[in-house]
């Protein structure tokens, strides 16, 4: 965490301190007395480019281009490459390189946000994706057992393949599988907005990992052809349906009075899928989720509400082991000791301060570690890196400039101390993944450098 701020600087705090409560209006004030409510919402497969408030035309997305213009935008968000790392990230407050096990899996015996939110006494809902309830090789935890008190949730251990039309959802318990008209998008929202409307008079907690806009890419409610099988046209049609249904979650809000008293984040869990290739501004960007590039790892953050003063643009460095202690920030909880927490809270930001931002991001990819072979995607020895806003270092030895070189195609020389810098970040953190068998990792020893999808046929 950011040793200049304390755990405890929250919302309410920042308000008395800046002289915000007294100047507000007297609902404004009547919500900083309340502790904030937090609705964290994560899009599935949607990297930075396919957002207006990041540049892009080709994209609609009129509801984050207003929370971006009300709130705080990020333009360094990073996240790891592929769906499962960066949940366990986001819920732990932790590299990889700490608790990561397998695909599909978290660890039972994690700390998460949800503990935090409800040792503060809220009421915790997730709808959306799940994915985190194990593997052959790896326990996990169900969204009970991880500290939900309600969920509506795909891609359990109960459920089907389906998560658009016609979808398998687990909902507490009960297995519900939708009809012909159904769309699983839909009745997540749905599910978080009855759940809002329920806890309006109590702090709650909704956390909403997306289905959207993941492949297969599927026609939604709004797709002029509900027939069409051209992957571009339905992509865009999902990207505008995510920012549809951020727009319902935020006029429930706004109809039952909770907006001023409520924080929304969006983000998204990795780059875009390689099949998509996006304009933003004169480049064309081809998504490459499943490689630790800038395509594959870098996505929006917007942050809005809870009194935060809006129109901001923030350059520092974020990563998603910072969401934890900077939600702790937010509702002034104290995170547990004794917990290898790796990231710093950017609420200080968030508030208009400086705060201590990272310099270097480190982050360890190693997604699928009992695969049997090397060369498919996703499954590759162990990837060490760390970089800053210009370089990139991989454990390797390959450097990287993101300026001139964002797909990694040039590896550089020299540069020594650009190296230094970057390898002791990576040298700060544990060589392997602690929870991975020694034979896992050892076989990897003396391959070559992986192929990502992009560079695949």
């Amino acid at each position: 965490m950011n040793p200049s701020y304390p755990a405890t600087f929250s919302r309410r705090e920042f308000l008395a301190a800046s002289g915000m409560a007294a100047s507000a209006s007297p609902a404004a004030r009547a919500a900083a007395a309340r502790p904030v409510n937090v609705v964290l919402m994560m899009a599935d497969d949607a990297g930075y480019e396919c957002f207006g408030p990041y540049g892009s035309t080709q994209y609609s997305t009129p509801v984050l281009n207003r929370l971006a213009r009300e709130g705080v935008r990020f333009d360094h968000c990073y996240a790891t490459p592929l769906c499962t790392p960066t949940r366990v990230t986001l819920m732990t407050g932790q590299n990889n390189v700490r608790n990561y096990t397998d695909f599909g899996a978290l660890p039972p015996e994690e700390y998460t946000f949800t503990q935090l939110f409800r040792k503060a006494g809220y009421a915790t809902a997730i709808a959306g994706k799940w994915q985190l309830d194990g593997s052959p090789n790896a326990k996990g935890v169900a969204p009970e057992a991880a500290g939900f008190d309600t969920y509506c949730l795909w891609n359990t251990a109960r459920t089907g393949r389906e998560r658009y039309w016609k979808p398998s959802i687990e909902r507490d318990g009960q297995l519900i599988q939708g009809g012909e008209n159904d769309y699983g998008p839909d009745l997540f929202a749905q599910f978080l907005i009855e759940f809002i409307e329920k806890n309006r008079r109590r702090p709650f907690f909704a956390y909403y990992p997306m289905a959207l806009t993941h492949s297969p890419f599927v026609p939604t409610p709004d797709s002029k052809d509900r027939n069409s099988t051209d992957p571009h046209r339905n992509f865009a049609d999902m990207v505008a349906y995510c920012d549809k249904l951020v727009g319902r979650i935020l006029a429930a809000l706004e109809r039952l009075n909770l907006r001023e008293n409520t924080l929304l984040l969006f983000t998204a869990d990795n780059g875009t899928h390689h099949t998509i290739t996006s304009r933003l501004g004169g480049r064309l960007i081809r998504g490459d989720k499943g490689a630790p590039t800038m395509a594959g790892t870098r996505v929006p953050l917007i942050v809005a509400g809870a009194g935060l003063k809006g129109g901001r643009v923030v350059n520092d460095l974020v990563d998603f082991t910072d969401f934890l202690p900077t939600l702790a920030d937010a509702i002034g909880a104290r995170l547990p000791a004794g917990i290898p927490f790796d990231g710093r809270s950017f609420w200080p930001q968030l508030t208009g301060a400086k705060g201590n931002p990272r310099q270097i991001i480190y982050n360890y990819y190693f997604p699928r570690p009992y695969a049997k072979e090397f060369n498919t995607p996703n499954a590759h020895p162990e990837i060490h890196y760390a970089f800053d806003h210009r370089h990139k270092l991989y454990s390797d030895g390959r450097l990287f400039d993101l300026a001139a070189d964002p797909e990694e195609k040039r590896p550089l020389s020299g540069l020594d101390a650009v190296r230094r810098k970057l390898q002791a970040a990576i040298d700060r953190m544990p060589p392997h993944g602690l929870k991975i068998p020694r034979q896992h990792w050892e076989r990897s020893r003396g391959l070559p450098p992986p192929v990502w999808r992009s560079e695949m046929p």
